[in-house]
């Protein structure tokens, strides 16, 4: 039978959409900001959507233009070898963003945040070279690491979505379940690291 045809089959596509790392990278920016900046709407906005663009947008929208000209096979890119490239323009966008959040004077945290998240990125491409890594998980894992650094324990709560993500990357067949705990590894260590570091 297939997979994606059965009910737990639809279930993990649509997690895999949802919980997808340019999903959890446009909604992360703002939960971050949001917390630096106290509460304040107008810089929320304005910081959160500048790390969203560089980080998710762009990249994301690079990566959607190569599936449709058939350059790889979705937007997931599914073949390892074809991740180099759009991971490294990642990279590079990304790293534009954080000089224009230097340049901004942007919330310490803001700024731990863009760089925990390049420096994740960095260690993925490293690791993308000769094996798979899941970037779902590296991503959400990180995530649910940076929620509970700034909003306490309760956050902890995101660990049901995670759980969910990481299930949908195993169910269709994307990763394996030791690439997908490395990810979700990956993203805690590396990025809660590196925000610890920056933004204490």
């Amino acid at each position: 039978m297939d997979v994606l045809a059965t009910t737990g089959g639809r279930l993990a596509r649509v997690a895999s959409e949802v919980f997808s790392p340019a999903v959890v990278v446009l909604v992360l920016p703002l939960a971050v900001a949001w917390s630096a900046t106290g509460h304040d709407l107008g810089q929320t906005v304005l910081w959160g959507l500048e790390v969203a663009l560089f980080s998710s947008v762009l990249p994301m929208v690079f990566i959607v233009r190569g599936a449709r000209r058939g350059r790889w096979d979705t937007h997931h890119v599914r073949d390892r070898e074809h991740r180099l490239l759009p991971l490294t323009v990642g990279l590079a966008s990304t790293a534009v963003g954080i000089a224009i959040l230097v340049l901004g004077n942007a919330p310490r945290a803001v700024l731990a945040l863009s760089l925990s998240m390049f420096a994740t990125l960095v260690v993925c491409i490293a690791v993308t070279r000769s094996w798979k890594v899941s970037l779902h998980a590296a991503v959400a894992g990180g995530a649910v690491a940076m929620a509970a650094l700034l909003y306490g324990w309760w956050a902890l709560a995101l660990l049901a979505p995670l759980v969910l993500v990481c299930w949908s990357r195993v169910v269709l067949g994307d990763h394996t379940v030791a690439q997908v705990l490395v990810g979700v590894l990956l993203g805690p260590v590396v990025g809660g690291a590196v925000f610890l570091l920056v933004s204490g």
